[in-house]
């Protein structure tokens, strides 16, 4: 029958060793290593400290009084015992324990030591003055050696925990939907914002395969994962796939996407190498939206448009009609050359008008519209404005309307009459004949200034849209002229004072549009 020490020791080994199987937390580990150790050799207390980058660090303490241990710990933190080895160590502890107990306990520590790395120590204290004797020492380092490998194995364990969660706040954090998948096309990781782009949790895209979540409405732009594979990838000089196209989802419409596709490789033997020989563990998706790519490419196409048309016709206009006037082959009346220079001018004005919109269009993408208020009279700008439309048409009559004692408002009056007059303007292009009335009301904290007509109003596909840049109605493309810069340009002007402009519905005919601005 084996003695009874014996019996402990094997006892306590056997939890230490089912310890290191059944928990991972590090200093929980220590306390009840460190408890048995004392237990096992009859000791009063004992510590553990672990050497880190910044020094000695004190792990686990068990039956030392807090005072010692307030004393100890800024000691081992000092720069010149950062850089002992574990004799040193033991050195300086011995010293101080028998200084500090004066002369009743002693101690003897070993050194923590895990694949061939020192990577702390195990001291133990004893109050009676027989030494450490060698099966005591063994009996230490058994303890010693297995603390070593729990140590190893719950850093090794907090330092994958923490690289985990470092993975999840990165993959969290970006701003484009990431996945990973396994080599079988599985997915195995699904960040938030994938979530949000395709519009299910990440508890549904999980585990789905590649082909059950990226869907294509049409045919994509460029190679998919599917054809790429077909070709050898991902062991081809570019390991790198970018497809796009729209992504269907569970609710419409399709989302305009662009993925990337990076493939990670590695050995057999789970190393990542630079080896020929390489097998696929992983493919990280990045998904990205690209609507206001696209829609930043839409509004250029339009604006090259658009332009090109409209800048088009008044040069050629002028060009044509000056020529005409420079002919040696002809002699125009003065009715014909006053008629002609009076068509020069309207154009020259409206290319001058054109390019000021465009200039501003500019300024706003630039970082918006330079703002100088002054006093200014809205009802009689609305006049200036209404008697200097009257003598351009001639089917239509221009009116204002504003109630008595209308508020001075602080605005950049030559802003607001542009806004007006894009108004007025729109209504003599749109309504073939009747009355424009330019009106204002008076509220508690602003007032408003509206603009109708007696045409046949704007269509409820268009109201949206009124005031994004370059927007035209079909039928506006077909009877007028114009680079859908107007309204955009009122709304900024009305924002940047800070008001609002909207199209506000008539009972019964014509168009209306409204703004508001503090009073």
């Amino acid at each position: 029958m084996l003695p009874d020490f014996r019996v402990h020791q094997r006892d306590y080994l056997l939890e230490i060793v089912r310890l290191l199987t059944e928990e991972l937390d590090l200093e929980k580990l220590l306390e009840r290593i460190l408890r048995i150790s004392v237990e096992m050799l009859a000791g009063q207390a004992g510590l553990i400290a672990l050497k880190e980058s910044e020094g000695w660090r004190v792990a686990a303490a068990h039956r030392i009084q807090p005072a010692f241990l307030s004393y100890l710990e800024p000691l081992l933190g000092e720069e010149n015992v950062r850089e002992l080895d574990v004799r040193e160590l033991n050195r300086m502890l011995k010293n101080l324990t028998y200084t500090a107990s004066l002369g009743l306990l002693n101690g003897t520590g070993l050194p923590l030591a895990a694949h061939g790395q020192v990577i702390g120590v195990i001291f133990i204290f004893r109050n009676y003055p027989d030494l450490f004797t060698p099966n005591d020492r063994i009996l230490l380092q058994s303890f010693a050696d297995q603390a070593a490998i729990a140590v190893f194995n719950a850093q090794l364990y907090g330092q994958v925990s923490y690289e985990k969660q470092r993975l999840d706040a990165l993959l969290d954090s970006a701003a484009d939907g990431i996945l990973i998948l396994h080599a079988d096309h599985t997915v195995e990781r699904c960040n938030t914002a994938f979530e949000k782009l395709f519009g299910k949790t990440r508890e549904e895209v999980v585990g789905k395969q590649h082909s059950e979540v990226i869907h294509w409405a049409k045919e994509p732009q460029g190679t998919t994962l599917e054809e790429a594979e077909r070709g050898g990838w991902p062991l081809t000089p570019n390991a790198t796939l970018y497809v796009e196209g729209d992504l269907k989802r569970p609710l419409p419409p399709p989302l305009p996407v662009g993925i990337t596709y990076a493939p990670l490789l590695s050995e057999d033997g789970n190393t990542l190498a630079s080896s020929p020989e390489k097998r696929l563990r992983n493919i990280v998706v990045t998904v990205r939206d690209i609507t206001h790519f696209r829609t930043a490419e839409e509004i250029k196409s339009t604006f090259i448009s658009i332009v090109s048309h409209e800048l088009r016709t008044p040069v050629a206009l002028i060009k044509g009609y000056a020529s005409t006037l420079r002919r040696d082959d002809a002699k125009w009346d003065r009715k014909v050359i006053s008629e002609s220079l009076a068509v020069i001018e309207e154009e020259a004005d409206r290319l001058s008008r054109m390019i000021d919109d465009l200039l501003d269009a500019s300024r706003l993408q630039a970082g918006g519209l330079s703002i100088n208020r002054a006093d200014v009279s809205l009802p009689a700008l609305a006049s200036r404005v209404a008697e200097k439309f009257t003598t351009q048409s001639r089917k239509h009559t221009i009116t204002t309307d504003f109630p008595d004692k209308f508020p001075v408002i602080l605005a950049d009056e030559p802003r607001i009459e542009q806004v007006i007059a894009n108004l007025v303007s729109n209504s003599l292009k749109y309504a073939p004949n009747g009355e424009i009335k330019i009106s204002g009301s008076v509220r508690p904290e602003q007032v408003v200034v509206c603009v109708s007509d007696e045409g046949p109003g704007i269509e409820a596909k268009d109201l949206p849209h009124i005031f994004d840049r370059f927007y035209r109605s079909t039928n506006a493309v077909k009877q007028t002229k114009g680079a859908g810069l107007g309204l955009y340009l009122a709304r900024a002007i009305i924002e940047a004072h800070g008001g609002r402009i909207w199209p506000d519905p008539k009972p019964d005919s014509g168009a209306r549009i409204c703004f508001s601005l503090p009073r």
